[in-house]
């Protein structure tokens, strides 16, 4: 859809900002908004807010959240109001900013705003820290840079502290109360529709995986003929397998191991490293890894990675990412693996193809054996005695290779769809900011919009 510009453009000097339509004003940021430093002290309220890029404000209680647990003395939190405008001040640089419908106390690190004026409308304001351009501004004015890595790998996020003095003195563009108003309005209704549109196609990313994942599941527990006979495995959780198969545990099949410890200082250059979040990224190794340590031939030699081998996810902070695999398809030259892996190396006795342990390892059933098996105290970890019990079901090696060739051919197509809905997702969000960009500067004018 195409929408109709102003008549009249100037310059106003700000970068980000760009020209603006001659009859708005150009302001700093405290003549619009003002920061609630409210303390909670004495205590005021036990609701505690959250903040995040994608839900916005939430009430921590509404969460269920094992992680980034609220303190139990909460005195030196601050207060945020309804209607408050409210940032994290370290992640505000990559969109942590959210309208609260809520009281409630926030961590001392966010920040709440309230309009300073009548002529200031909060949500219009609040769109302006949605602002790419924005967003980008503030990495001149951010203090202490940390790059944050999660054990598993998955998080490579960047946090900047910019601080309430840098803020206030930022120039933002001022239209009249009444254009705030309908750029609100006007932004409120077609982000919803990009919303909506967004989580139909995260829940259909949800079902392809779960579909994915029973037919992997399915096909290395029940095989791929439906009118084979069965027996009882002897396993609860695994229930009946073909009759033909064989199950047997981990310890009888092969070798396992947990990777190197070695000190921070070597690494950065070296020889190839694979670390908890190649494997917990990967179902399959990849060929080459970003990880290089300075490891000796010994230690090459000790912790080397070979054609067959499986790593295991060992230690994490809960259940849910420990007993993950990934299967070396490919020997990798001179590498080695992270102590948080354990590695399984199948003799060659075992009879258990690595393309179809590849899959076997994926098995969902699997999660209910660690979380059953799993003695969790502080920290979740997988121990070398209980991965060694771990059922594995043992086809033939001909129909071992006619499942993973099936599983292949299945996951590739379940892929293909996803990547189908990812690309969709980044390209709504990228018409969404976009979006936003152009109306809360003046680039288009949405006044008249239907």
């Amino acid at each position: 859809m195409s929408y109709s510009t102003y008549h009249d453009y100037v310059d106003n000097g700000v970068e980000w900002v760009g020209k603006i339509p001659k009859h708005w004003d150009m302001v700093p940021l405290r003549a619009v908004l003002t920061f609630r430093n409210e303390k909670n002290d004495p205590v005021k309220t036990e609701e505690i807010l959250s903040l995040s890029i994608a839900k916005g404000v939430t009430k921590y209680s509404d969460e269920g959240r094992g992680g980034n647990k609220r303190k139990d003395d909460i005195t030196a939190y601050k207060i945020a109001h309804p209607n408050d405008i409210v940032m994290n001040s370290m992640n505000v640089i990559v969109g942590a900013v959210g309208m609260s419908k809520y009281y409630g106390a926030i961590s001392p690190v966010y920040y709440a705003l309230y309009k300073s004026d009548d002529n200031s409308f909060l949500d219009y304001y609040g769109y302006i820290f949605q602002n790419e351009a924005f967003q980008k501004e503030l990495l001149r004015f951010g203090k202490g840079i940390l790059i944050k890595i999660s054990d598993t790998g998955k998080m490579n996020t960047i946090r900047m502290k910019v601080s309430q003095d840098d803020l206030k003195v930022m120039y933002f563009p001022k239209p009249s109360f009444e254009e705030q108003t309908q750029i609100a309005n006007f932004l409120d209704r077609e982000t919803a529709k990009i919303d909506t549109l967004i989580e139909k196609q995260q829940q259909l990313i949800k079902l392809l995986q779960e579909k994915r994942q029973a037919v992997i599941s399915h096909a290395v527990t029940k095989g791929l003929n439906l009118n084979a006979k069965m027996k009882d495995s002897g396993v609860e959780w695994l229930g009946e397998v073909p009759e033909h198969w064989e199950v047997s545990n981990i310890r009888y099949l092969g070798q396992c191991q947990n990777g190197i410890n070695i000190g921070g200082d070597m690494f950065g250059s070296g020889y190839p490293f694979v670390s908890y979040g190649d494997v917990y990224n990967n179902k399959q190794l990849p060929q080459s890894v970003a990880g290089l340590v300075q490891s000796t031939e010994k230690d090459r030699e000790a912790y080397s990675i070979k054609y067959g081998d499986v790593l295991f996810t060992r230690t994490s902070e809960t259940i849910d990412e420990i007993g993950f695999s990934s299967a070396c398809l490919s020997t990798l030259d001179n590498a080695v693996f992270a102590g948080f892996l354990i590695r399984f190396r199948p003799e060659k006795y075992s009879g258990l193809n690595p393309l179809y342990s590849k899959y076997y390892f994926q098995n969902e059933l699997l999660r209910a054996f660690f979380v059953r098996e799993m003695n969790l105290v502080t920290r979740a970890s997988l121990s070398q005695d209980l991965l060694k019990k771990m059922p594995v079901t043992l086809p033939p090696e001909e129909e071992q290779r006619e499942i993973a060739e099936y599983l292949e051919n299945k996951t590739k197509v379940f892929n293909k769809l996803i990547e189908k809905s990812n690309r969709a997702i980044l390209l709504m969000k990228e018409r969404r900011s976009a979006l936003i960009s152009s109306a809360v500067t003046g680039k288009i004018d949405v006044r008249n919009a239907a």
